[in-house]
């Protein structure tokens, strides 16, 4: 089995980046270290086993492929779409958002 690697898009490292800053804010660093570990741990899963994400939202956001990981211990989401040579990250968004609106939602240029 080969291992693709992890791309994150623009936007998913600047969910990234937002998310490390509020647990940064809400609590002891160790809670934005545990963060990473959970992204880390998804990221590696995901470039291991793609097809196991979930492919709840790819027909409602007309986006064929794509799918979602939740991170353990944190109520974030991968969302993802395998390519030929790697995975290609388009979002990491809290569960509780309004994902339709949020995956097209973007703050930052391709």
């Amino acid at each position: 089995m080969k291992v693709k690697p992890i791309v994150p898009r623009k936007q998913a490292r600047v969910d990234v980046d937002e998310a490390i800053a509020y647990y940064l804010e809400a609590g002891p660093a160790s809670v934005a270290l545990g963060f990473i570990d959970a992204l880390e741990q998804a990221y590696s899963h995901i470039a291991h086993h793609p097809g196991t994400g979930s492919p709840r939202h790819e027909h409602e956001l007309g986006l064929p492929g794509l799918r979602w990981w939740a991170l353990s211990r944190y109520p974030y989401l991968v969302f993802y779409i395998e390519q030929p040579g790697h995975i290609d990250v388009w979002r990491v968004l809290h569960g509780q958002r309004d994902v339709p609106l949020w995956m097209h939602k973007t703050d930052v240029p391709e």
